[in-house]
């Protein structure tokens, strides 16, 4: 009772200190640039663009382009080396590790400035949860959020890792008693051995607030499942509330209620290494709260004219609903008109409120792993390369297979070939270590056996050709998306597999 009452009060406070910059949006974004600008005009990158000039977001945007992590990566990589006063004053205290476009890896710097406002995010969106619903019995239980291992490497003084493992290093102390799994089993690296101790340790806890990737925590889900016999509602009967973030929740949805045996609350977060941005502030609302008081300035560009030579850059006071925006930020922790790649869309103005709509490129992320087309093609032709024999594709498209009849998910392959090759599953093979050479993402998932490698699916002669015409789109300037992060086209093509392949 005592826990629950402060857990209310300290709610209330959270949410009317939130309304003063809730309720003044463009005046609070306003003093978070001016504040970066001061920042930034002693450290080298503000030399270089010449921030002492700058003085308003006219003069911000003309001095400094838009870059992503490839245009900043001459810096970053300075950083790296050890230099202090690159991107922002100081060495960062943490690099967040993420995967990558070209270049692999990406190492995104977390200073001792924006650290603190990925904490705060988290505890706000739990503590507003509390405020608008009331319920604070979950305080009293087991709280479980399935991520990565805490365990961090050095690199030249500064702690490198994934995010998910970085921010375990800071659960409050009044929390320490209420976590799992144990820091022992959350440092265990290989997947499937960590969730299957995960489920020994937790089982026969009351866990009341679970929280995670849902593609990982559906495994954990139907670890319980079997060693228990029970469904995880009955098993965990004051299990009320699920949190999640990085894939859209709404294909697993299905899956979840019947694991769970009922339908329970949820809240959406919407973190990354480069920052936490929104979480999900209504319950009867999908948008997720802006959160512009959190050391990241704002900026969007209308998704399809972000290759135009001279695309328009949208403020805060500019941007209309329902319109797909790229995102660009500037931050604390030095990243400047940074693009992140992801799309969002308004569902509010007052207050902000956004729903991610996607990436700025197609893309497969159905379980995390942000597989971009340029990621399949190179794979695909690597591959094609590697064949003794010539192997040649007609036409071919990615989607995820999250709920195959049978064994893990996987990504699905459709491909109709001109001249198959020889042994179809070694062919898929090759495709798969590519495709896991070139990200580590996808690369993590099959080694941890949240996923199984590909399937391909061969698509019968002029497959492709027929189901274009099926739907009206045969010529022209139509194409058939590479990769999709749905089964729109890949369920469709269904009936025009070659059976038994």
């Amino acid at each position: 009772m005592i826990k629950a009452l402060g857990a209310k009060l300290y709610a209330a406070w959270s949410y009317k200190k939130n309304q003063k910059w809730i309720n003044r949006p463009l005046e609070t974004q306003e003093k978070l640039l001016q504040y970066l600008i001061k920042k930034g005009k002693e450290t080298h990158f503000g030399k270089e663009h010449q921030l002492q000039e700058v003085t308003d977001l006219i003069t911000f945007k003309k001095n400094i382009p838009i870059r992503d992590y490839e245009g900043l990566k001459n810096y970053i990589d300075r950083v790296l080396d050890g230099e202090a006063n690159v991107l922002w004053p100081g060495r960062p205290l943490y690099y967040a590790k993420s995967s990558g476009t070209t270049s692999g890896a990406k190492y995104i710097p977390i200073t001792k400035e924006s650290m603190p406002q990925h904490i705060r995010a988290a505890r706000e969106a739990l503590l507003n949860y509390i405020y608008e619903t009331g319920n604070t019995a979950m305080v009293e239980g087991k709280h479980i959020f399935v991520q990565g291992s805490p365990v961090l490497e050095d690199k030249k003084g500064v702690a490198l890792g994934r995010l998910s493992g970085i921010v375990a290093h800071y659960v409050p102390s009044y929390l320490q008693k209420n976590r799992m799994p144990s820091w022992e089993t959350n440092c265990i690296e290989d997947w499937e051995t960590k969730v299957d101790t995960i489920v020994n340790e937790t089982h026969k806890e009351n866990m009341t607030i679970i929280g995670g990737i849902p593609s990982w925590v559906q495994m954990y889900f139907e670890r319980l499942t079997a060693k228990t016999g029970k469904k995880v509602g009955d098993l965990f009967p004051n299990f009320s509330l699920f949190v999640y973030g990085g894939v859209n929740f709404e294909p697993y949805r299905g899956v979840f209620d019947k694991l769970i045996g009922r339908t329970l609350d949820s809240v959406e977060l919407y973190p990354a290494s480069e920052g936490f941005f929104a979480y999900q502030d209504l319950q009867k609302s999908k948008g997720l709260l802006l959160l512009l008081d959190h050391g990241i300035y704002y900026e969007f560009v209308v998704a399809t004219t972000f290759y135009d030579d001279a695309p328009t850059v949208h403020s805060l006071a500019e941007v209309e609903l329902g319109i797909n925006y790229v995102m660009i930020i500037s931050t604390t922790a030095g990243l400047w008109r940074y693009n992140i790649g992801d799309t969002v869309q308004f569902t509010s103005t007052f207050p902000f409120r956004v729903s991610v709509s996607g990436r700025l490129k197609h893309f497969i992320s159905a379980f995390g792993e942000h597989v971009i087309v340029s990621e399949v093609e190179q794979a695909l032709k690597q591959a094609l390369d590697s064949e003794k024999e010539a192997v040649r594709i007609r036409e071919f498209t990615v989607a995820p297979q999250i709920a195959p009849k049978e064994g893990l998910p996987y990504h699905e392959w459709f491909i109709e070939f001109d001249t198959p090759p020889a042994n179809l599953e070694r062919f898929a093979a090759k495709i798969d270590l590519a495709l896991q050479a070139k990200n580590i993402y996808y690369k993590d998932l099959i080694e941890g056996k949240v996923l199984r490698t590909l399937l391909i699916r061969q698509v019968g002669k002029e497959g492709f050709k027929m189901y274009m015409k099926s739907i009206g789109k045969l010529g022209g300037q139509n194409k058939v998306p590479k990769v999709a992060d749905n089964r729109n086209i890949a369920d469709k093509l269904e009936g025009f597999v070659i059976k038994n392949k």
